[in-house]
């Protein structure tokens, strides 16, 4: 994990902000605080964080509405948030967890544990953006691949014409119809017709390759979890665990 993660407090207590700042910021990240919702949302604009911290009941602009603009934006939506509360409320905590926070931690804290918790939430994205990541390059190698089994149709429809050519330029040499002038015209043609053969011989494996790989990857979407499902999966086991 890179040691120098981005991280933003929201808060309206200045002990909070300065007590998040010194300790944060000793333990090798870049630290940006604001006091308020409505100075949360520029600064995230600005400084673009890896992580956000903020509390949820804040002039101006609370967390859940803060969080509410976040998630409803493309731009910010993948930016993880763990929320503050002094409420210890199970409900409270549920409205955080299906608005889309990574975390939940009650007021007053330990900050071993909410190190522990920034570390796990940070882990956590990371390993998200990789399997992003991976389904963008598996998205990719399957347009690919289907791109590779039409351009084969291609191919061997160009062949089949090649062929019927070489068979109508095989019928005038026997008719006579080609001059005589040209002696190795059969050799060349039977050249042609083997090298065809050949041509088609090898699309015929590699149209098999691919056919057998979009297989493989059919019968794997059947049973991968999408990402949405993942993520949800994963807010689900936290919220349960707050609770």
């Amino acid at each position: 994990m890179s040691a120098r993660k981005k991280i933003l407090v929201i808060d309206d207590e200045m002990i909070s902000l300065e007590f998040f700042e010194v300790m944060l910021s000793k333990l090798g990240f870049v630290v940006e605080k604001a006091e308020n919702g409505e100075d949360g949302f520029a600064m995230v604009k600005k400084f673009f964080p890896d992580l956000i911290i903020m509390d949820n009941i804040m002039p101006k602009m609370s967390g859940w509405e803060l969080t509410r603009i976040l998630k409803a934006d493309p731009k910010y939506r993948e930016i993880p948030i763990i929320m503050l509360s002094a409420l210890d409320d199970v409900k409270d905590k549920v409205e955080g967890f299906e608005l889309g926070i990574d975390d939940y931690i009650t007021k007053p804290f330990n900050f071993s544990e909410v190190l522990a918790r920034i570390r796990a939430v940070l882990r956590n994205r990371e390993l998200f953006g990789q399997i992003v990541a991976r389904e963008s390059r598996l998205s990719l190698a399957e347009e690919l691949s289907t791109d590779m089994k039409s351009n084969v149709l291609d191919f061997v429809a160009s062949i089949d014409d090649l062929d019927g050519t070489i068979e109508k330029v095989t019928a005038l040499g026997l008719s006579g119809a080609v001059s005589t002038e040209v002696p190795d015209l059969a050799d060349l043609l039977k050249d042609l017709k083997q090298k065809s053969q050949l041509v088609r011989k090898n699309l015929a494996g590699l149209d098999a390759r691919i056919e057998k790989t979009m297989t493989e990857w059919e019968n794997l979407k059947k049973n991968e979890i999408g990402l949405t499902i993942l993520e949800k999966q994963i807010r689900r086991s936290l919220q349960q665990e707050q609770e």
